[in-house]
């Protein structure tokens, strides 16, 4: 299983930690293409490189992968084009959105059958999500 892993880079690394986390427990699901997403240098590391080739990298990525795994709770342009792109591949989608952060879920994400959209509070609700959606596909 290959598994893409989206979370905000450019906007706001407030949750970095969070990332590596749920990167970590995903490697118990597959292979993680995406595990930049929660390294604490990723801003300093995409320097070397391009938008165009981000960009590029990004979406064989996405076309590889099998799955993908967004954590959508702060906003990012990027998760969004990643989950939009991912669903007109046909991906199967999890977005994890976590409560009490003092924001609202996207009625973009939360509004779409095509993708599964899951709240949480902790981390340990945020693996019960995952270990749901990888019982189901």
């Amino acid at each position: 299983m290959k598994i893409y892993f989206a979370g905000s880079i450019r906007g706001g690394r407030d949750d970095e930690e969070l990332y590596l986390e749920l990167i970590d427990y995903l490697r118990g699901f597959g292979m993680v293409l995406t595990e930049h997403v929660g390294e604490k240098e990723i801003l300093e590391k995409e320097r070397n490189l391009s938008d165009d080739q981000i960009y590029k990298k990004d979406m064989n990525w996405l076309k590889e992968c099998d799955t993908v795994v967004a954590e959508v709770t702060t906003p990012s342009l990027g998760v969004g084009y990643e989950i939009g792109s991912a669903e007109a591949l046909g991906k199967k989608i999890l977005c994890l959105f976590r409560e009490g952060a003092g924001r609202r879920l996207s009625a973009m994400i939360s509004g779409n059958k095509n993708l599964i959209a899951r709240t949480y509070k902790n981390t340990a609700q945020a693996k019960k999500a995952i270990n749901d959606f990888f019982k189901g596909i």
